[in-house]
């Protein structure tokens, strides 16, 4: 201990001789262990993080996957389940302390309190069962949490709101508890706020405002709520594992009970179980862990974290040889005084340990400074890849894990750049160095440095012209023919009218708001959609008139819209075939449809599609639409991907199926909630008078974004960009550090 605390003494001795050196070593190695250190830190948030909850380790998820049939994809790993289903698997096991449901996504709902605010704000929602919040073991923080009660359907409407919207929507007002909202139209009663750090079982930007219970989920949607709707697959499940329990056997029961299920209970209809029965096999549930939550973020981030990892790791490998060659250059430069020290009697092994603890020291100062700059690196990457969301629920702030991750790492640097210059220093000849000879270029460290200044040179040439792969590839991804007009287009989102609207007065809605947005000053034009490009993705199967019903597994799906008339004219999508929609298509007239190019490639490689006829899902519905014209192809899902098929349906007409999941459909897809604008105005410009035009249509109907056309295609690359920025940063940090090492050592040997 005495020899480390002298050879400790020595080194700082030695730094404080030399500050140029010691400053210039220490900032080099503080950006590469901060960067590091930062991209810890965030894989450490997002991937390994667990729930801020009770107990997490003793967590379960029922299904697994966080996609369900998109694209016409089947659902093989039932990650969702239908209220029907989550009660069957839930009653068949009895090694669950709880089990709990939850809705998969947490969308904006229109709320207002009743007694302060005229005019709802957008806020997020989340239906869950009356056991959420036990589940997880979360109380509150004031008030009360949601209890089994709650799910009665006789129970009195109650909501529980999340202590970030309490404290920075109402100021922490502690008389909102007991107080009425206004929710969708309907009256809830505020019962309790939930604790501060708890943000819901899914780590997502922009979380649930407020929590309600799953029985009054018929209350808030009417007809086209999903509780009691059998085949609908929109919740997730997690539940606590008694002590003592395991879930061996687990997944097999739950298989059986989804397999019984899907035969007799499911609520499909008839035409669909031959098909059902076939693919039957390769229906499973799995039990996973579920400490971390539901890993939506997991999955969408954990090959960009992965990039980002490697392409830091390798600035911190430029620093350990920016800063290894220059502690040979100073190990040069002191061959003098080792060698006097040597010829006195220090041993080559003391000599080495105190060169190791002079980069040891050298690293950790590296990794003390390196912490301030992954703290700020931290919140420059959060910013950088949610710079549309309002609240990112991860802490960069570096906590014990990433500290000893940092400490951890901090000595492993000092150790791999100290070592070679180390050994050197051990080989000193006391006779020769004191005699003067081998100070010219042939000393025994030119190849070493010369081979250090290669790779710093080699390694950030990569990370440069991985930076502009990765640029040209976001480039190419932003200025691709996405088959709309971007130009003088505004797109706003709104909340989707209350579902106590009736057919007739949403038609008078739709017709008023179309009417106030066209005679705003400088719009040319305004059309309203189901939604528009890039904000949802809705798809059907496909029955063509004429042919047999295709087979689950042949992905016969297609997107589809509902757009008003003069929608495409709007967009900027033209219709090539045949003719738009107009006026006279009304509930009134046979139902019509327009469809793009790949859906007649898809479905009519070799036909004229122009008065064909097709349907969704249901081969008795074969002749529903008839095809009135082909429109241009346009993206509307995923910019990434190719045109996937998509027809369009009129906003004035309505079917009528006896089908009642077919029913619920219909009637769920006249909720619009987007409307494009064709003018020179900016968003600023323009939101104010949107909001007044909205809120005096229905107090609760509320704006959630308004955006230029080029604003919204770009959120789609907020992933991409985030990593090409972050990727050319530090290309431009590895070109800083390659030319201070050069610059460096040539200081020191000149």
């Amino acid at each position: 201990m005495l020899k480390l605390f002298a050879d400790l003494r020595y080194a700082l001795r030695g730094l404080r001789q030399a500050p140029i050196f010691a400053i210039t070593a220490t900032l080099t190695l503080a950006l590469g262990i901060g960067g590091t250190t930062a991209i810890f830190s965030l894989i450490h948030a997002v991937m390994l993080r667990s729930l801020p909850v009770a107990d997490p380790a003793r967590l379960y998820r029922i299904g697994e996957g966080t996609d369900c049939c998109v694209m016409g994809s089947p659902q093989d790993d039932w990650g969702l389940v239908s209220f029907s289903l989550f009660q069957r698997l839930k009653a068949a096991a009895p090694e669950f302390e709880q089990i709990t449901a939850f809705q998969a996504v947490a969308p904006q709902l229109s709320v207002r309190r009743a007694a302060t605010e005229r005019i709802a704000r957008p806020m997020r929602g989340e239906f869950v069962s009356g056991n959420y919040f036990s589940t997880f073991g979360i109380g509150p923080f004031a008030g009360r949490v949601l209890s089994r009660a709650d799910d009665r359907p006789s129970a009195a409407p109650v909501a529980v709101l999340s202590y970030r919207a309490w404290q920075g929507v109402y100021g922490a007002d502690p008389s909102v508890i007991g107080s009425t909202f206004v929710i969708e139209s309907h009256p809830f009663t505020i019962c309790g706020i939930a604790p501060p750090g708890f943000f819901g079982e899914t780590l997502r930007s922009d979380p649930a405002d407020v929590w309600l219970p799953l029985a009054q989920e018929p209350l808030v949607h009417g007809d086209h709520a999903l509780l009691n709707t059998a085949a609908s697959a929109w919740l997730r499940v997690i539940g606590r594992l008694r002590p003592g329990a395991t879930i061996a056997g687990l997944a097999p029961r739950f298989t059986a009970i989804l397999r019984q299920w899907l035969m007799h209970e499911s609520g499909y209809p008839a035409a669909f179980l031959p098909e059902i029965q076939r693919v039957l096999p390769k229906q499973h549930i799995n039990v996973v862990p579920a400490g971390s939550g539901v890993a939506i973020m997991q999955a969408v981030y954990a090959r960009s974290l992965s990039i980002l990892l490697t392409v830091c790791s390798l600035v911190l490998l430029i620093a350990c040889a920016n800063v290894a060659n220059l502690l040979l250059a100073r190990a040069m430069a002191r061959r003098s005084q080792t060698s006097v020290r040597l010829a006195l009697g220090a041993s080559p092994s003391q000599i080495m340990r105190q060169s190791l603890t002079e980069s040891v020291v050298l690293g950790v100062c590296g990794g003390l400074i390196g912490l301030y700059i992954a703290d700020f690196a931290g919140r420059l990457m959060l910013g950088l890849a949610f710079h549309s969301a309002h609240f990112v629920p991860i802490d960069v702030t570096p906590s014990g894990p990433v500290l000893v991750f940092a400490f951890g790492l901090s000595l492993a640097t000092g150790i791999l750049f100290g070592a070679a210059p180390a050994w050197f220093a051990t080989r000193t000849d006391p006779v020769e160095a004191l005699r003067g000879a081998n100070r010219s270029t042939g000393d025994r460290s030119s190849l070493p440095q010369k081979a250090l200044l290669i790779v710093q040179a080699t390694l950030a040439v990569v990370l440069v012209a991985g930076a502009g792969m990765l640029a040209r590839s976001l480039s190419n991804l932003k200025n691709q023919n996405f088959g709309i007009e971007a130009q003088r287009r505004i797109v706003v989102h709104f909340n989707a009218p209350p579902a106590t609207y009736t057919p007739d007065r949403l038609d008078a809605l739709y017709r008023n708001l179309e009417e106030r947005l066209n005679a705003l000053p400088n719009v040319e034009r305004a059309s309203l959609a189901m939604y528009n490009p890039f904000a949802n993705n809705w798809s059907e199967g496909i029955v063509i008139e004429g042919r047999p019903a295709p087979h689950i597994e042949e992905n016969s799906d297609a997107s589809w819209d509902r757009v008003s008339p003069g929608y495409f004219e709007t967009l900027g999508q033209p219709v090539i075939r045949g003719r738009s929609f107009n006026e006279a298509d009304s509930r009134n007239s046979a139902s019509v449809a327009i469809v793009n190019q790949a859906f007649v490639r898809k479905f009519f490689p070799h036909e004229d599609p122009l008065d064909r006829h097709f349907g969704i899902d249901l081969p008795a519905e074969a002749g529903r639409f008839r095809i009135i014209g082909v429109v241009r192809d346009a993206k509307y899902a995923f910019p990434q991907d190719p045109v996937h098929p998509m027809f369009f349906i009129p906003s004035g007409q309505r079917a009528t199926y006896s089908d009642p999941d077919m029913a619920r459909l219909e009637t769920s897809s006249h909720f619009f909630e987007g409307a494009v604008l064709v003018t020179r105005r900016t968003p600023g410009d323009l939101e104010p008078a949107l909001r007044r035009i909205f809120s005096e249509a229905d107090p609760n109907l509320t704006i959630t974004s308004v955006r230029t056309m080029q604003e919204h295609l770009a959120l789609n690359f907020d992933q991409e960009r985030a990593v090409a920025d972050l990727a050319g940063l530090f290309g431009i940090v590895a070109l800083i550090l390659a030319a201070v090492g050069l610059y460096g050592v040539t200081a020191y040997t000149v």
